[in-house]
């Protein structure tokens, strides 16, 4: 499986406006490492895989992840580690060697995953082209690329998993707009549901930012004319601030348009950074039928 880079959210500074796609030929070094993806329950004594990004969002391979009982991990080739979860139900704790931050992980019973059907019970209704999103279930496999999930027709990439949880990054080329979603295991299939995949585009004046200036950010919201939630996160907060605080929140528009508002205001002369993300909203799978 060759690395991938992937995009976290899309990124703003006052010198690159638009979706941030960083990769790079070689691996990104395990010192780089960032975040920790957990699935967000595991089941016990089963199998499950964990994902490690950089700053970027690229797959870091040779990462340490320590657990709060005493396991520790390293991710593969591929930036993730297949591991076996613990036998006492639970909620344990990870986090990347050497980082501050844990993520947690509920381990339940092996009853919770008693189902001789593969199951959805929990899916977006909206998701980023370019960000991961969560399938919550029953049957899935706890080794990620044991997943086949497709998006339209279309190949996504499962990062993490377990059989009750998969995060899942959509197929590099899709296309915004409503899409059905197959998820199957071990020759068992979910029947397909309907998903809303959106693209989201910054506009901004790219010029200098001078401290005391406020300046609008723009996100315009491609593929539904729906009211999304939007997210807001200062990533370099002594260069300027959001004017609704740190994270800030807000709804697009809906309409044709379905533009988000965002303000910045400058602290001291440098780049500034804003993460702009959709606000997870999660809930029953919507049934679709696809064309014989």
């Amino acid at each position: 499986m060759p690395l991938r880079c992937l995009s976290q959210a899309v990124l703003i500074s006052c010198l690159i406006a638009g979706i941030s796609f960083v990769c790079a030929q070689q691996p990104p070094p395990a010192s780089g490492a960032r975040i920790l993806l957990l699935p967000r329950k595991i089941i016990s004594g089963e199998r499950a895989t964990l994902a490690v990004l950089d700053g970027n969002g690229r797959l870091t391979p040779g990462v340490t992840v320590n657990f709060s009982n005493g396991d520790r991990f390293t991710t593969n080739a591929t930036g993730r580690a297949l591991f076996v979860a613990p036998l006492n139900p639970g909620v344990i704790f990870g986090s990347i060697a050497g980082r501050t931050g844990r993520v947690a992980t509920a381990i339940l019973p092996p009853s919770e995953a008693a189902s001789a059907a593969l199951e959805v019970s929990s899916a977006p209704r909206v998701a980023s082209l370019t960000d991961r999103f969560e399938i919550l279930g029953n049957s899935f496999c706890g080794d990620a690329d044991a997943n086949q999930v497709t998006i339209a027709g279309q190949s996504a990439f499962v990062l993490a998993s377990s059989p009750v949880a998969l995060v899942v990054l959509p197929p590099p080329d899709q296309k915004p707009g409503s899409a059905a979603v197959e998820v199957s295991c071990a020759k068992r299939q979910s029947p397909p549901f309907s998903i809303t995949l959106v693209g989201l585009d910054l506009e901004a004046d790219s010029s200098p930012l001078k401290p005391g200036e406020h300046r609008a950010l723009t996100v315009r919201v491609r593929g539904t004319e729906a009211k999304v939630g939007l997210e807001a996160r200062n990533l370099a907060p002594e260069i300027a601030e959001l004017s609704m605080g740190n994270p800030a929140r807000t709804s697009s528009s809906g309409g044709a348009e379905n533009l988000g508002k965002f303000e910045v205001v400058g602290q001291k002369n440098g780049s500034f950074l804003i993460s702009i993300r959709l606000v997870p909203s999660a809930g029953r799978p919507v049934p679709v039928d696809l064309p014989n």
